[in-house]
C-alpha cells in the first residue's frame, strides 16, 4: 500500500469523518514545500523519496484536498523541508511559490530557515527583503557532539535569532526535541525565558508541543500556562490528548490546524510506547491482524480524525472549530476576513 495515493478507503473515511466536522475556510499552519534538487547530490532521504519530486503551491492545493475537500484551504504558513541540503534555494522557492500564490488571493506567508550559525543581521535583511513572516529553525542545524534529537532548545534556536524574530514581531515555528518534549524541564525553562524576555516573537510549538506521545504535552503544558506569546500547531498528531490539554490550559484560541504537508500524504500513524513514541508507516509494516483486515489512512486524516476526537470530547462550539481551522491563524497573522 504506496504513501502519496488517495484510495477509495481514504475518500470513504473522509466523508463518513470529517466531511460534516470540517469547516469552510481552511488556514494550513504547517506546510513544507520544496524540490528534490534542494538536498542536493545525495537526494532526499528515503521517506521523502515517496513523495513528488517538486512540492509547490498548486502541488499542496491540489492535493491537501484529500484531507480537507476542494476549495476548503484559503491559505497557509510555508517553509522549506531540505534543512541540511541547500535551505537557501528552498527559501527562495518558498519566498517565490507563497508570493505567486498571495497574487492568487490565497494568504499564502513564507517561513525563513535559520539556523545557530546565522548571522543575525543578514537573517533580519532577508526578512525585511523577502517578506518572511517567520522563522523557521531545526534541530538538524544544531551544533552538537551528540545526536541532534538531545539537543537543547538554545543549540538549534540561539538567543540572537530571538531577538530578531523580537524586533521584527515575527512567528516563530519550533519543533522541540529531547526525550519527553515539552515535559523536559529545559525546554520549560528555555521556552519562558525566551516567551518573556522577547515578547514581540511569537511562538508556534509544532505538532502539539511535540505531543507524538500525548503524555509529555499533558504534563508538561501546564508550566508554561500564562505565557501571551505561545501558540500550538496540530500537525501530524494522531493522538487526542495533546490537543485537549493544550485547549483545556490555554484556550481553545491558542491551537492552530496544520497538516504538516507532505508527511499528511504518507500512509500511517505515530503512536504512545510507554514514554516515547513510534511511527508506523504502511510501506514495510507488517499488517496481518487476527481480528480483520487493516487499511492504514493518510496521516492527515489521521491527525484530522484526533482533532475532531478532541473537539467532541471539550464540546467546542462549530464557531469555536471554526477557530481552530482559520479564525485563530487569521488574528495571528493579520488575515482579512
Amino acid at each position: 500500500m504506496s504513501h502519496w495515493q488517495q484510495l477509495q478507503a481514504d475518500r470513504a473515511l473522509f466523508e463518513q469523518t470529517l466531511h460534516a466536522f470540517l469547516p469552510a475556510r481552511i488556514f494550513d499552519a504547517h506546510v513544507h514545500l520544496y524540490r528534490h534538487a534542494h538536498y542536493g547530490p545525495a537526494g532526499p532521504p528515503p521517506l521523502f523519496a515517496a513523495t513528488p519530486s517538486e512540492v509547490d503551491w498548486d502541488r499542496f492545493i491540489r492535493d491537501v484536498a484529500w484531507l480537507h475537500g476542494p476549495k476548503r484551504t484559503v491559505g497557509a504558513l510555508c517553509f522549506g523541508l531540505t534543512f541540511n541540503g541547500e535551505r537557501a534555494a528552498n527559501d527562495a522557492f518558498v519566498a517565490a511559490e507563497t508570493g505567486a500564490a498571495r497574487a492568487q488571493g490565497f494568504a499564502a506567508l513564507p517561513q525563513l530557515i535559520v539556523g545557530p550559525g546565522d548571522d543575525p543581521d543578514m537573517v533580519r535583511e532577508q526578512v525585511r527583503r523577502a517578506g518572511y513572516v517567520g522563522l523557521k529553525p531545526y534541530h538538524t542545524l544544531a551544533q552538537t557532539p551528540y545526536p541532534t534529537w538531545h539537543a537543547p532548545l538554545a543549540a538549534y534556536f540561539p538567543e540572537p535569532l530571538a531577538q530578531v524574530a523580537h524586533d521584527e514581531g515575527l512567528t516563530v515555528t519550533l519543533h522541540l526535541v529531547r526525550a519527553r518534549a515539552l515535559a523536559d524541564p529545559a525546554n520549560q525553562a528555555t521556552l519562558r525565558r525566551y516567551a518573556e524576555r522577547y515578547p514581540n516573537m511569537r511562538l508556534i510549538l509544532a505538532h502539539a508541543g511535540r505531543g507524538f506521545n500525548p503524555w509529555h504535552t499533558i504534563e508538561g503544558v501546564a508550566a508554561l500556562a500564562n505565557l501571551a506569546n505561545l501558540w500550538f500547531d496540530t500537525s501530524a498528531v494522531t493522538e487526542a490528548g495533546g490537543f485537549e490539554a493544550i485547549i483545556d490550559t490555554f484556550g481553545h484560541t491558542r491551537l492552530l490546524y496544520g497538516s504538516d504537508f507532505p508527511i499528511s500524504q504518507l500512509r500511517g500513524r505515530c503512536v504512545a510506547v510507554g514514554d516515547s513514541f513510534h511511527w508506523l508507516y504502511a510501506e514495510g509494516a507488517t499488517l496481518g491482524e487476527n481480528h480483520g483486515d487493516v487499511y492504514p489512512a493518510l496521516v492527515g486524516l489521521e491527525s484530522l480524525r484526533a482533532l475532531r476526537l478532541a473537539c467532541r470530547r471539550l464540546r467546542l462550539s462549530d464557531t469555536q472549530i471554526e477557530d481552530l481551522f482559520y479564525g485563530n491563524a487569521a488574528q495571528l497573522f493579520a488575515l482579512s476576513t
